[in-house]
């Protein structure tokens, strides 16, 4: 007699006592990843972003989102990826953290899913430190892994996350 015992992370506070969690799925360098939908303020296209000197390096620059200046993070720097190739168009999600907006400069904006909470698991061992560090765990779909990622760490701008 077999047992299968799958061992489940803990929920983020954000998805705990939820039957179901609803997610904005986005992509960055090919990998789909999702935040918790209620972390989102805006999503947007293209933004222009003024470069501020001295700044860490996954700090692409700051934007003006109706008057307010928005911080905006490179999540390719943040998770240790490639550039984006020049002239790529980069979308922003933007998420609020200790009453100051940032925008996470990601590749694409998909769409809003709702998953069920029971399926949630904690990152694989196999999933690449930079990303272990900012994962709140995975779901597994059928066409791949969607990595979700805790916003208050990506947002955490020091070198442990």
């Amino acid at each position: 007699m077999t047992t299968d015992l799958t061992i489940r992370a803990p929920l983020p506070p954000e998805l705990r006592g939820e039957a179901e969690t609803m997610l904005v799925t986005l992509t960055v360098a090919g990998q789909l990843c999702g935040v918790p939908v209620l972390s989102v303020r805006d999503v947007l296209g293209e933004q222009v972003i003024t470069r501020i000197p001295l700044a860490p390096p996954e700090v692409a620059g700051s934007l003006n989102l109706r008057g307010r200046i928005v911080t905006a993070i490179d999540l390719r720097r943040r998770l240790r990826l490639p550039p984006a190739p020049p002239g790529t168009p980069r979308m922003s999600v933007v998420a609020e953290q200790g009453g100051e907006l940032y925008a996470l400069l990601v590749d694409q904006v998909s769409e809003v899913m709702t998953l069920r909470a029971a399926q949630f698991e904690r990152a694989p061992p196999t999933l690449p430190q930079a990303w272990a560090a900012f994962a709140g765990g995975v779901y597994r779909l059928k066409t791949g892994l969607l990595v979700v990622l805790d916003v208050a760490r990506l947002l955490a701008l020091t070198p442990e996350g």
